[in-house]
């Protein structure tokens, strides 16, 4: 497998969170992460159901407020509003995706060049790139409510695009994809991280496709993290195996 991009020279820390936290009540769901992400990898995220992996990308996107610190470029953003993150270059999708039904492909990928900033001569441009790129030219006026599942992610996904991120955080993109699907989201996950260089954290109850995908790899239950490295190392720590993979994978 060759180097990535990321790992050929010094890597550079794109993202640092530090003692990130987040209660509910007596729920702590997001406790004392610490860890960063390098700029142009693939983090890969993973754990049990309730894990706390959601809320922390809650807390990154600026849709939950917490205590510890978030450095994005090295710039604090934990107190940032989800639009002003955005614009910092951080833009986020949803397991479920979240589109405008009664409204075409090319308008909810303007809505979302319009929340990243976006606006002026290069707009439609813009959003042109990004529905080209995910593979939905032909389908650009078609409205998403007639769309199928793995398109509706799609569209999701050139909206986010479109707001010209660095770093995207993808929520579960393989749920409800059938093999051939995960198939082509994974080769779109390694063109974007590739050809347009982004970095891409991403949250994914399917191992198999995450290790495929990932360059590293970080483990958490109860909010806490267990382990983060490369996916060949994670998949065989006794840890992980415990507490997500199971005696099976063993």
């Amino acid at each position: 497998m060759p180097v990535p991009a990321w790992a050929a020279a010094r890597p550079v820390t794109i993202l640092r969170c530090i003692g990130l936290t987040k209660r509910f009540g007596a729920l702590v769901a997001v406790d004392s992460l610490t860890f960063d992400v390098e700029e142009g990898e693939i983090f890969g995220i993973a754990g049990p159901n309730g894990a706390g992996k959601t809320t922390l990308f809650n807390l990154i996107a600026g849709l939950y407020r917490g205590t510890g610190e978030a450095l994005f470029r090295g710039e604090p953003i934990g107190r940032l509003r989800p639009y002003q993150v955005c614009r910092r270059g951080i833009a986020r999708t949803f397991q479920i995706p979240q589109l405008f039904q009664s409204l075409t492909v090319w308008d909810n990928v303007r809505v979302g060049a319009h929340f990243g900033g976006g606006g002026g001569a290069g707009e439609d441009e813009a959003i042109g790139r990004a529905i080209d790129f995910v593979g939905l030219k032909d389908a650009r006026h078609d409205p998403t409510s007639s769309l199928k599942l793995l398109d509706k992610k799609r569209t999701m996904l050139a909206a986010a695009l479109a707001t010209q991120p660095k770093m995207l955080l993808v929520d579960e993109p393989m749920a409800g994809l059938s093999p051939a699907e995960i198939r082509q989201a994974l080769e779109l996950f390694r063109r974007i991280n590739g050809e347009l260089g982004l970095t891409i954290l991403i949250i994914e109850h399917f191992m198999k496709a995450l290790t495929q995908l990932s360059h590293r790899l970080m483990i958490i239950e109860g909010g806490r993290m267990i382990c983060v490295d490369t996916p060949s190392v994670v998949v065989k720590d006794p840890r992980v195996i415990e507490c997500y993979l199971g005696d099976s994978h063993a």
